[in-house]
């Protein structure tokens, strides 16, 4: 640890390093702090998150790990079997106090009870949405005033406060508030595909859809940024 610092620090310029840690290891915090003292660098530029341990679900049960007999599952391992995209998810679903259980099975079902697949469908029916709309739709217009649905407005409301959840995550550096607001935006845009038609070829539906088709095209792009700041794929089609 010291050497890892000292590089990161004095050798490679570093003005703030944070340390993601398992909550086992509490007891070398106040080390790496005098460590920082020892260096002459002042100790808040090394903050330390100590994260909850993981408990891993298979078939309803508890997947019994041991490092004295071997009996471990990678990090990769569980890559390979759920994808990244569902790690990255889960693992940053829950604040650093909070205890976690990844459910393998849960984390491969293609349906809404999975919140990946949840949040990544809404992006992907958003998409072909779009597709669907073809040369019809013109990204430029549409008139926002025309969007008086209570659903309409409620995933307007929910996009609006995207750059506030971003800022409150980074600030309190909890990533878990971008997989709810990812979560509460898929299920928005569902209940407005739910209960507002997008796309109509009847004449005097003509502008209520590309007022829509805009409204759907802003939260194809909220999404797709909340996706990609987890380090997440955005799919166009599933």
């Amino acid at each position: 640890d010291i050497a890892y610092h000292y590089d990161k620090f004095l050798k490679r310029g570093f003005d703030w390093v944070i340390d993601v840690w398992g909550a086992d290891h509490q007891g070398h915090v106040p080390r790496m702090k005098a460590m920082m003292q020892a260096f002459g660098l002042d100790p808040e530029r090394l903050t330390l998150l100590l994260y909850q341990l993981v408990t891993l679900k298979r078939g309803g049960e508890t997947v019994r790990l041991s490092k004295r007999t071997g009996d471990i599952i990678t990090l990769r391992e569980i890559v390979e079997e759920i994808g990244a995209d569902a790690v990255r998810f889960f693992l940053l679903s829950r604040s650093a106090d909070s205890q976690m259980d990844l459910d393998l099975d849960l984390a491969k079902q293609q349906s809404s009870e999975n919140p990946v697949y949840y949040v990544q469908y809404a992006h992907a029916r958003i998409a072909s949405i779009l597709r669907k709309a073809g040369d019809a739709y013109d990204p430029q217009a549409g008139d926002v005033s025309l969007l008086t649905h209570p659903s309409e407005l409620a995933l307007i409301r929910l996009m609006v406060q995207f750059p506030e959840v971003v800022e409150t995550a980074v600030q309190k550096l909890a990533p878990h508030h971008l997989t709810y607001y990812a979560m509460d935006l898929a299920n928005a845009f569902h209940l407005f595909y739910r209960d507002c038609r997008v796309l109509s070829s009847e004449p005097e539906d003509a502008d209520l859809t590309l007022a829509r088709l805009k409204l759907v095209r802003a939260a194809k792009a909220v999404l797709a940024r909340t996706l990609h700041l987890m380090g997440m794929s955005a799919p166009e089609q599933m």
